[in-house]
């Protein structure tokens, strides 16, 4: 009879060992899984990117990560992120395809004939520029500036010129960390 205890007692642990060993190969697979799932969603729907410079302060902060949108269409306004000379630029749209923008020496900026409205600037600065104004923008293209004038290189300068729309990332749309700066981008 002591025979018998012993052979069922041996049995019960090699059951739970392999049981456990079941669950922990299916946990990891899930997570696996869940990792390559997030990675993709990353990467094609909604890239995320660190801000490394100064030129959208105050609206967006170095060290700041931002969540982009792929899927948007762009508009007047937004901020975008884009391929300029392998490096993921960010800056905000101020014109599309057939607008004729203007920038004074004191930085004010006039669209179409009209001052534009800029709460997002701190100070107004025509910054590095060496195009002539008025300006078009050709077909399929945006003209970017960054929202901290004096700093910022962008669509003013023909180093970086207007943006295609096949080097367009997408609409910039959140800022996720750190949490205390988490929110929308205006």
């Amino acid at each position: 009879m002591d025979e018998k205890i012993t052979t069922e007692q041996n049995k019960k642990p090699q059951s739970y060992k392999k049981a456990f060993a079941k669950m922990l190969l299916s946990t990891l697979c899930s997570l696996v899984v869940a990792a390559a799932v997030i990675v993709l969603i990353c990467n094609f729907i909604f890239p995320v990117y660190r801000v490394t410079g100064s030129s959208m302060e105050p609206t967006l902060k170095k060290g700041q990560t931002i969540l982009c949108n792929k899927s948007s269409d762009i508009k007047k306004g937004d901020v975008i992120a884009f391929y300029h000379n392998k490096k993921v630029l960010i800056k905000r749209v101020i014109a599309t395809a057939g607008d004729v923008i203007s920038i004074s020496d004191n930085g004010t900026v006039e669209l179409n004939g009209t001052n534009l409205a800029e709460p997002y600037v701190s100070k107004p600065s025509l910054g590095e520029c060496d195009i002539t104004f008025p300006f078009t923008v050709p077909d399929s293209r945006y003209f970017v500036i960054g929202d901290n004038r004096s700093t910022s290189v962008d669509s003013r300068s023909t180093a970086v010129g207007c943006v295609a729309e096949e080097n367009i990332i997408g609409k910039v749309c959140m800022r996720v960390a750190p949490i205390g700066s988490f929110g929308k981008i205006k």
